[in-house]
């Protein structure tokens, strides 16, 4: 079986926020303030470009595991990816709440965080924590 490719590195999230678009600077602040309160947990650099907090381990039907993060998020040319790992169809009312977005299978990418109701995707982050935890326990 292959190992999964996102991983934690030793890379510092300062060191790698020097390096992100400008424009994204204070949204990636307010992130990382909202998901640390969240979770509990500091940020960690998962791969070269994802700021992820907290970790959860999974063990499929087919035998695969592995650890992942509980949430995070990555600051992209294009848009800022949010990777809500629960996904969205557990929330709809909140989706329906929270503004200008596109999603993708657990990510909800974000031109800016002033495109979304800030308070909406707080609570769309800490139901899907929620969830991570009660699904994947320890």
């Amino acid at each position: 079986m292959s190992e999964n490719k996102t991983k934690p590195t030793k890379q510092t999230v300062a060191a790698y926020l020097k390096a992100v678009d400008p424009k994204h600077t204070n949204d990636c602040k307010q992130l990382i303030e909202i998901m640390s309160k969240v979770t509990g947990e500091k940020p960690k650099m998962w791969g070269p470009s994802i700021i992820g907090f907290g970790s959860y381990h999974y063990v499929y039907d087919s035998g695969r595991e592995g650890d992942s993060m509980l949430c995070g998020f990555s600051p992209r040319k294009a848009a800022i990816s949010v990777y809500i790992m629960s996904g969205f169809d557990k929330e709809p009312e909140l989706m329906e709440k929270l503004g200008k977005f596109k999603t993708g299978k657990s990510c909800l990418y974000i031109k800016s965080l002033d495109d979304v109701h800030v308070p909406t995707l707080k609570k769309l982050i800490t139901a899907s924590v929620k969830y991570m935890k009660k699904k994947y326990p320890g």
